[in-house]
């Protein structure tokens, strides 16, 4: 349902979003069975394509060629692709989006060399991009991805890292990422530095939203709306700001002492899903992703007039309200 919602949100672009659909399905073609397999895979488990989405919105400022743009689009939904395939290999999990992982269908080596080769096809599309200044934003912005996965593994079971450490992490992790999308779409399509700088605070702030409300959904969504287990951030030992926001509460201590030696049995997965869901950490980070969502929409105003900034209110606020 929510898929269909964001899709209805960008029914202007449809057949460009088709296009680009079809260019990741090529994309992602190998002479090798086994890698074809586990591409497809992933690929086939669906994905609102929010990055390649802001790309195409924010290259409306400029001179908009879907031939031109798709070459930056279609990297960019790679990368966070080939991302949640190592993701899931980090993490332990078995599950996305309702389907079996790559390292669950297969393993992780499969995993990691999928991940690889999703990453390579990435690079191979840019090279017809003719702009300098776009290759260095997509490198520094691979580079701090990675940077991010490792600080995500540095601090998991980590209960005395700050809100500091938590936004940094879910800046490189998933807010860079939407950045550059925006920030790409705006530099290929030749949009003036104004509307550019607009778009990549734009962009920086819905990312921070959306990571915000993923995080709360991990534990206020229900099994079958994530397509994998409520709490799952946290027993795979990821800190999120629900968990940060409360983690003085002696009521949690229990769970968290265990979540990170023998695990939570699954009732005590569901007790401790109800007591997050209870408390006024819910209400706190909802706040908190409110006010960068309050960001992106100042952000928006300040675009020159055009049909687009419309559209990319409206998807700022679905992400910012979404409920899976």
């Amino acid at each position: 349902m929510e898929k269909m919602k964001i899709k209805m949100l960008y029914a202007d672009i449809k057949s460009d979003i088709e296009i680009i659909e079809n260019e990741l399905e090529q994309a992602l073609n190998s002479s090798s069975h086994l890698l074809n397999d586990a591409s497809i895979h992933l690929l086939q488990a669906g994905g609102k394509r929010i990055r390649p989405v802001f790309t195409l919105l924010s290259a409306k400022f400029g001179d908009y060629n879907i031939e031109r743009m798709k070459n930056i689009a279609v990297p960019l939904e790679l990368i966070h692709m080939g991302s949640l395939v190592h993701d899931d290999v980090i993490d332990d999990s078995d599950m996305r989006r309702g389907r079996e992982t790559v390292k669950a269908q297969w393993n992780n080596r499969v995993a990691m060399y999928t991940g690889n080769f999703i990453f390579a096809r990435a690079l191979e599309y840019v090279t017809s991009i003719e702009n300098p200044r776009a290759h260095q934003i997509l490198a520094k912005t691979m580079v701090e991805l990675v940077n991010g996965e490792v600080i995500q593994i540095e601090d998991k079971f980590r209960l005395d890292q700050n809100l500091k450490d938590y936004f940094r992490r879910i800046k490189r992790k998933t807010a860079l990422l939407i950045e550059s999308s925006c920030e790409l779409g705006a530099v290929v399509s030749g949009a003036d530095e104004k509307t550019v700088r607009h778009l990549k605070r734009y962009g920086y702030f819905v990312g921070m939203s959306f990571q915000i409300v993923d995080d709360i959904l991990d534990f206020t969504a229900t099994d079958k709306q994530l397509g994998k287990p409520a709490g799952s951030d946290l027993m795979q030992g990821n800190v999120t700001l629900p968990i940060l926001l409360m983690k003085d509460n002696p009521l949690l201590a229990p769970y968290l002492a265990k979540v990170s030696t023998t695990g939570l049995s699954e009732q005590e997965r569901q007790n401790m899903l109800a007591l997050v869901r209870n408390s006024d950490a819910i209400k706190e980070a909802t706040k908190i992703s409110n006010l960068y969502l309050k960001k992106a929409l100042k952000e928006v105003e300040a675009l020159p007039d055009h049909p687009m900034k419309k559209k990319l209110r409206d998807i700022a606020l679905f992400m910012g309200k979404r409920k899976s």
